[in-house]
């Protein structure tokens, strides 16, 4: 694991826990779950496609035309 040796890996977790705490470090170990959690999810789903955009273009493209046919 990127040539980490249990020594190694004592060392940073008695750094973590007098940087942040006991209390604080499992609210950032869930903070880091979900953000790996949803960057799995995000990169593994398809991109959405919004369209309803282009339904309301259309729509108001229609109105304006029949407006303009009424209209004339």
């Amino acid at each position: 694991m990127f040539g980490l040796g249990m020594p190694e890996l004592m060392v940073v977790l008695v750094v973590v826990m007098v940087l942040f705490g006991g209390k604080r470090l499992p609210e950032l170990a869930t903070g880091m779950g979900k953000a790996i959690r949803n960057f799995k999810k995000a990169s593994t789903e398809p991109d959405e496609i919004n369209v309803t955009l282009k339904k309301i273009i259309a729509e108001d493209i229609a109105s304006e035309t029949k407006e303009k046919g009424a209209g004339a």
